[in-house]
């Protein structure tokens, strides 16, 4: 049964101005998990004090690139100290996208974190699938073409699939196997094309069809993430966690 995380970036301002108040508050909304991607100058041992005073677990970190290809060792130490072993790219600018340059820093890194029993994970946003490399191939699938399982899993953001064109479902199902953890949310296309991120069950995405391909394919963590909010981060995640119950309720297979 999949267990129910979120991306901690969907309330990155609260984080900031208030890390431990937020962590409480995440937890007692009843998110089991968060996935961290700035500790806002907090220790290692003041994080896993905090996780564990409000029963939450580390699932992963979002770390930037260069910081990876700068300080990977520190980062390893930092996040094996709060329990967590997935390391996660996010993002990548566009000066950052030199494709072969990219898969090839990411077979050592991933074979470092391996030597430390760690994962490294690549995040998706839509680039991926819309920038292609080599004869007819998706940036995506290439990526995971060059790079072998045993040294990069997949963190798929489903909701950057859909929102590329592409079915979340088809995508979780042809990478089963290598998904570990995988992003959820949902998504509205404005007028002029561009996305509106929004609370569960007001926009687009087949939120239930892609629980339960997660479940068919045994990936560990759901995780819920809104890049951008319409009212108070905290409420909009409150929204989603509603949702999410009843989809629980109605014979979802997620722990809440």
């Amino acid at each position: 049964m999949l267990k129910l995380g979120l991306q901690l970036y969907t309330v990155r301002e609260q984080m900031e101005q208030d890390f431990e108040g937020t962590l409480k508050a995440v937890a007692e909304l009843g998110y089991k998990g968060v996935e961290f991607h700035d500790f806002f100058g907090y220790s290692s041992v003041e994080v896993k004090k905090l996780l564990d005073e409000n029963g939450l677990v580390a699932i992963g970190t979002h770390t930037q690139y260069q910081s990876m290809l700068e300080d990977l060792d520190s980062i390893i130490i930092y996040n094996k100290e709060i329990g967590n072993k997935y390391i996660i790219v996010p993002y990548l600018s566009e000066e950052q996208r030199k494709w072969d340059e990219v898969f090839a820093n990411l077979k050592v890194l991933g074979e470092k974190c391996k030597e430390q029993d760690m994962v490294l994970l690549y995040h998706n946003h839509d680039f991926e699938f819309t920038e292609s490399y080599g004869e007819g191939k998706t940036v995506f699938d290439a990526m995971y073409e060059e790079v072998p399982a045993s040294l990069l899993e997949v963190e798929m953001d489903t909701c950057w699939v859909y929102f590329a064109g592409y079915d979340p479902v088809e995508y979780i199902h042809k990478y089963a196997g290598r998904l570990p953890i995988i992003h959820w949310k949902d998504v509205k296309k404005l007028e002029d094309g561009s996305p509106q991120t929004v609370s569960f069950g007001q926009g687009e995405v087949n939120l239930a069809a892609i629980a339960e391909a997660a479940n068919e394919v045994g990936a560990e963590w759901i995780v819920v993430e809104q890049d951008v909010c319409q009212n108070l981060p905290l409420e909009s995640i409150a929204t989603s966690m509603e949702w999410i119950k009843n989809y629980a309720k109605n014979g979802g297979l997620i722990n809440v």
